[in-house]
């Protein structure tokens, strides 16, 4: 049995040995750079910035598998999706809203704007340890100059700002991940200034992250593996911490979820089966194999994808830009692709683009008095202020349009409905909409009738649902359904459908209401413009 040294992690380290300069940098990090209570303080208040800038509607999971189940769980009334009644979710991910919830509800700050904004704010502080832990793992791996890099790459990346304060499952499973890989000790290069870590919170982080989704194990593979050949003692890491640890959170986690399903379900092996045993997730689209490397993870790091490359080459840390590629590799394998899927590796990928930035920014820095040095350092520095001005320039406006403009009509017009509720002004709700495209009580807060197209896959393939046949010809299905609906005293729905069905609405005495600006461009279907809200006249 191998013992472990620093010369053999070294030697297996694949590359993790730094530059000079940044080693030197390193071991001067912790006098030079503000103390974690700083940065977190920090990121703290960035993102908590970044909740309340985001304002537009990303992927329907975010309401109605987080923040929806929650509400139920809480108030007692919310809707419960398809995934739900097939135990393909675990409870754990809701229930930190849910305690959320129920403190707003103690306190009776249960309004509109609490139950609007309260959620992201939780999310925000989660994320910002995401932060701290990114640039705690760069200084740990590549010293204190690195991590303030990565850090503003971290910050100022579109994506990042878009989605990490989202209260999807995504967003709390990249933050773990970050967490826990600053913890496995074989990612790291051992040195005297180096603080100690605990590979059990590595593998805690791990488990908990495995328990909220599944597909995480993706990630747990690939270092476990790693650590498991650089480990002086296989048998003690299996047995008595993987095991173990594994067991207990995940122990705990069908425990909670047999509470609230009031039966026994193994939801990890439910969720198996319908997303890669049966590629139920296909139900939802699919793209071709390359979408992760053609269009996906390179809109998500969008203007940093030069500067990660050159990055990896530089560091040569060939474990991290591994995992990378393993989870792209992976995940390309799936017919169904979303951007979210792969955001835990995401911060990775930044951290490589900090790595490149700082090597810029040392040039510019030598204290070398020559000329030829002085020239060459102007050179530099003209490099990484053109770098930094590039990268502000291009994801800047990309985020403020995404959190702020694009998409937005669905989440506004739920807040306004909220707000009429709230006031008394309002009865019941049909969402003449595809599918799960506004938020839903978890949102409203009034226990009010609603109804939404459903969506739900069909046993029986090729059997098209609900939505997709009000899609296919609007006029058709609601002159069907008014036939036996209870009238409701507004409804919600697309610019675009409200063209084939304006006159049936103001021949039921309904009216508009309230407009709201959506879109500026189609998505996956027609152009939405704008979400329309129509109201009974005598109401």
């Amino acid at each position: 049995m191998r013992k472990r040294t620093n010369a053999a992690v070294l030697a297996h380290g694949d590359g993790l040995s730094n530059p000079k300069s940044l080693q030197g940098d390193s071991k001067q990090g912790a006098s030079q750079f503000p103390s974690s209570k700083k940065i977190l303080l920090l990121c703290l208040v960035f993102r908590m910035t970044n909740s309340l800038f985001v304002q537009t509607y990303f992927n329907p999971d975010e309401h109605w598998q987080a923040l929806e189940v929650a509400h139920r769980i809480t108030f007692g009334y919310g809707h419960l999706t398809w995934e739900w009644t097939k135990g393909i979710r675990s409870y754990l991910h809701p229930m930190i809203f849910a305690v959320l919830y129920k403190v707003l509800s103690v306190l009776h700050l249960d309004t509109p704007l609490f139950m609007i904004k309260a959620p992201r704010l939780l999310q925000s502080i989660f994320s910002a340890f995401g932060d701290l832990y990114m640039f705690k793992l760069s200084h740990v791996l590549y010293g204190s100059h690195v991590a303030q890099w990565a850090l503003f790459s971290q910050l100022t990346n579109w994506f990042m700002f878009y989605c990490i304060t989202r209260t999807l499952s995504n967003s709390l499973e990249t933050v773990l991940t970050v967490v826990s890989l600053y913890y496995w000790p074989c990612l790291r290069v051992y040195s005297s200034n180096d603080p100690p870590v605990s590979r059990t919170w590595a593998l805690v982080g791990a488990a908990i992250a495995c328990a909220i989704r599944p597909t995480s194990a993706i990630i747990w593979v690939y270092v476990g593996l790693m650590e498991l050949y650089v480990s002086c003692n296989k048998l003690k890491f299996i047995f008595l911490e993987v095991v173990p640890i594994g067991s207990t959170v995940l122990g705990l986690t069908f425990l909670l979820d047999r509470l609230m399903y009031g039966s026994w379900v193994l939801v990890p092996l439910n969720f198996l089966k319908f997303n890669f045993l049966s590629s139920g997730g296909d139900y939802y689209g699919t793209h071709p194999w390359h979408w992760y490397f053609t269009q996906g993870f390179t809109v998500m790091i969008f203007t940093f994808l030069p500067l990660m490359v050159v990055g990896i080459i530089q560091s040569k840390h060939w474990k991290l830009s591994g995992l990378i590629l393993w989870v792209l590799g992976l995940y390309s394998v799936l017919g169904h692709k979303e951007f979210r899927f792969v955001l835990p590796v995401l911060p990775i990928a930044l951290a490589f683009s900090g790595y490149s930035l700082a090597m810029l920014s040392q040039q510019h820095s030598s204290g070398t008095k020559s000329k030829k040095a002085r020239d060459s350092r102007t050179k530099s520095s003209w490099k990484i202020q053109a770098a930094v001005f590039f990268l502000l320039a291009t994801n800047l406006p990309m985020a403020v349009y995404m959190s702020m403009v694009h998409q937005r009509g669905t989440e506004d017009v739920m807040n306004y409905l909220a707000k009429e509720a709230y006031h008394g002004n309002l009865k019941s709700i049909l969402f003449l909409t595809p599918c799960h495209a506004t938020p839903y009580y978890s949102t409203l807060h009034q226990n009010l009738p609603m109804r939404f197209l459903d969506c739900s896959p069909s046993e029986v393939k090729g059997i098209p649902d609900e939505s997709d046949r009000f899609m296919m010809d609007p006029m058709g299905f609601i002159s069907q359904f008014a036939k036996n609906w209870s009238q409701p005293s507004h409804i919600v729905l697309f610019d675009n459908e409200e063209k084939h069905l304006k006159d049936f609405l103001l021949s039921h005495s309904f009216e508009e209401r309230k407009r709201f600006f959506h879109a500026h461009f189609k998505v996956d279907q027609d152009l939405q413009a704008s979400v329309v809200v129509y109201a009974l006249l005598d109401r």
